[in-house]
């Protein structure tokens, strides 16, 4: 091997060239300036995967820079040179990292996939090198021992509440043993989940029912079979019709088509995906997440992960959430058993000696809809195309709180299918900018969700407004068919778009407590009373208008809308509420053995008698919110929020729906206090004092 001798000339030359290529990088990196785009949104015209890794690593070192600046000041710890010094730092980790996990649910490639991968454990050890620092942790504590010198208000008291207890629950006060431990914790964690979510995304991927005979088309749409026929074009199969996992192409399936055996086939492939026991298999990974998770509660001295998790939350402990799940459960389930009766005497009235399965709900339940109500989800089709959806959408938020939704065509967006609006005030002063993601797409996980690409904030005494996403799977147009929706596919984007006015709508002074960054079993609240406008007479017959005709929806068409309203809600709670109950059952388990994740779920569903006719809502190898999101024992939310939503809507059906004392009070009481104070004292602030009832939710739900 030979040796090279560095001059001192030659290693200052070396020296200078990499600075100069350090600095070409940045110069050349959209992460490292400020961006010149309209409303500083992020540059996705400029942005490239190769931007993330370094933006990332400098965005690391400049935060630590930060945290040493925080601890070295010689000055006493105040609220403003520690907490809020804490708050602003890591801007351009912030900036980076919220870019790069929107993108990796919305549009990810193969290339973002390895960088989000090269990161995970990067942050994941950047975040616990600032819970875990001691000396900051000391400044942290000195302030909040002193608080009442400080003379807080109500939003200051609670950054500072938050800030400190979130030290003690990411481990300041642990021994150094146990911090170790901690971060091999987290770290296996954020990488098991992350997989956890690749092999979902490669599983949708993966099915494909593919059909070349037209008479196993029989019952389905022409509108469907139109985009099956186009998907498997795209695929290139020439002259065969092509269905997959998405919802938007699956559920038509199993609730037109005649063919039983196909039914059972694409529902089977949905039901077992992750747990097919290849390279996607989730089993595995499912049990070792469970088993990290019960180390990670014990560290802290809890006996579940659930106990640690609910701590900040409304439920409080999981003794809470099991009482109102199993409140809503039991009405529920005997709901469900009549329905189930229901639909095997209509098989047996079509002479079928078969006996009702799961995968014959959804094809056996429309047809009594049809029979008991002359109605079902494909006669309403027509009337609900996406961009009507949209303005119904619009026109509530304008009708309940002045605002305005402006076309820009002039802002960069992550994909071509994305549309851009800048959200105004009714006098016109700016207040966010929304994306729209509407269609399902290979690159995008399932679901529908909200999310920021800013959080609203306030920063030296200037205004800085939220950047909101609102991502969808609905199908996208194929011929010369727009898009078109069925009824829960309208209810989900009035849903997020709840989620999206909570985040456009706040007011706070700190990104870290503004906006949806509540209590998890608050934050659906927003969204879930949204829903209800969908189907409200006064709002269908603005937007819902058959896409050919414009006619707006007969009244004949909202009369059986409206009775049909209640028609399969004990099927629709069970599985949502089974779903829950999986959750907080993963979540108090106490013991950090291997699970036997089959076997588990098994043992969850017999517990609670569910019926074999139906299924959670998710399978464990596939619960991608409990094991790839942020709802670990925190599903229940869902049924938390439904019944404050279902109360807090009564006040605007008590007062008319577009009532303006009403809507003002949900707005300044709610969706622009963000997470400053308990949920429950603005939520009764809202109502008068009142406390939120039951009573509503089962009315609504025909299970009273």
């Amino acid at each position: 091997m030979k040796k090279y001798l560095f001059t001192p000339l030659l290693l200052f030359v070396m020296m200078s060239l990499s600075v100069m290529a350090q600095k070409k990088d940045s110069r050349s990196n959209p992460f490292f300036q400020k961006y010149s785009t309209p409303f500083e949104v992020p540059p996705f015209n400029k942005i490239k995967s190769t931007d993330f890794l370094p933006a990332i690593k400098e965005g690391i070192k400049q935060q630590q820079a930060e945290i040493r600046k925080i601890i070295s000041n010689p000055a006493a710890p105040t609220f403003v040179n520690t907490i809020v010094a804490l708050e602003f730092s890591g801007d351009l980790l912030k900036r980076t990292r919220i870019v790069l996990d929107n993108l990796c649910s919305a549009n990810i490639t193969p290339e973002l996939q390895a960088v989000q991968k090269e990161v995970s454990p990067l942050v994941s050890k950047q975040d616990d090198d600032i819970s875990l620092n001691a000396d900051l942790f000391k400044k942290v504590k000195a302030v909040y021992e002193k608080k009442a010198q400080f003379k807080l208000n109500i939003e200051q008291s609670k950054l500072l509440e938050n800030t400190y207890l979130g030290f003690v629950r990411g481990g300041a006060n642990l021994s150094v043993e146990k911090q170790n431990r901690l971060r091999e914790v987290n770290q296996k964690l954020s990488l098991l989940t992350i997989q956890f979510g690749e092999n979902i995304l490669n599983e949708n991927k993966k099915f494909e029912l593919v059909l070349d005979k037209k008479e196993d088309l029989a019952g389905l749409p022409q509108s469907i079979i139109d985009a099956a026929a186009e998907a498997a074009k795209a695929k290139g199969y020439e002259n065969k019709w092509l269905f997959t996992l998405s919802k938007t192409s699956m559920i038509p399936f199993i609730q037109n088509a005649q063919r039983r055996d196909l039914r059972e086939k694409i529902y089977k492939g949905y039901l077992n995906k992750g747990n097919n026991g290849d390279s996607n298999d989730n089993n595995a990974i499912v049990s070792q997440i469970v088993s990290l998770r019960v180390e990670k509660a014990n560290l802290f001295g809890f006996k579940s992960y659930a106990d640690y998790i609910l701590e900040e939350t409304m439920a409080g402990k999981p003794e809470n959430v099991y009482k109102l799940l199993m409140q809503l459960y039991t009405p529920s389930l005997a709901a469900a058993k009549k329905e189930a009766a229901e639909l095997q005497e209509m098989i047996n009235k079509e002479g079928n000696n078969f006996k009702l399965e799961s995968w014959d709900w959804w094809y056996y339940s429309e047809k009594v809809r049809s029979a008991k109500y002359d109605l079902n989800e494909e006669a309403l089709r027509p009337y609900f195309k996406l961009e009507n959806v949209r303005e119904g959408v619009f026109y509530t938020a304008n009708k309940l709180y002045g605002l305005k939704f402006i076309k820009r065509n002039d802002i960069p967006k992550y994909h071509p299918d994305v549309d851009v609006y800048e959200v105004t005030e009714a006098n016109g002063k700016h207040l966010c900018i929304l994306y729209l993601d509407y269609y399902a797409r290979p690159e995008k996980q399932s679901g529908a969700w909200m999310t920021n690409y800013r959080a609203q904030y306030v920063k030296n005494n200037k205004f800085v407004s939220p950047i909101v996403s609102l991502v969808l799977n609905s199908p996208a147009p194929s011929g010369n068919q727009p898009s078109l929706l069925n009824f829960d596919e309208t209810s989900t984007f009035f849903h997020e778009f709840g989620h999206a006015i909570h985040g456009m709508l706040t007011n706070c002074t700190y990104p870290s407590i503004s906006g949806t960054s509540v209590y998890r079993d608050f934050v659906e609240l927003p969204s879930q009373v949204m829903e209800n406008w969908a189907s409200q007479p006064e709002v269908l017959k603005v937007y819902a208008r058959h896409y050919k005709t414009n006619e707006v929806i007969p009244q004949s068409l909202l009369q059986k809308i409206e009775a049909s309203a209640k028609f399969n809600q004990g099927f629709e709670q069970v599985e949502k509420l089974a779903a829950s109950l999986l959750d907080m059952d993963f979540h108090t388990v106490t013991d950090q053995a291997p699970i036997n994740t089959q076997q588990f779920e098994k043992q969850s569903i017999s517990r609670i008698g569910l019926i074999p006719e139906i299924a959670p809502r998710y399978r464990s190898t596939y619960f991608s919110h409990i094991f790839n999101g942020e709802y670990s024992a925190g599903y229940y939310s869902y049924s938390w929020a439904e019944i404050l939503d279902a109360d807090a809507f009564s006040y605007f059906k008590k007062n008319g729906i577009f009532d303006q004392k009403t809507a003002n009070s949900f707005r300044k009481n709610i969706l622009e206090r963000g997470g400053t104070e308990n949920p429950m004292i603005l939520y009764k602030r809202f109502t008068g004092g009142n406390e939120p009832s039951i009573d509503p939710l089962l009315e609504r739900s025909g299970l009273k």
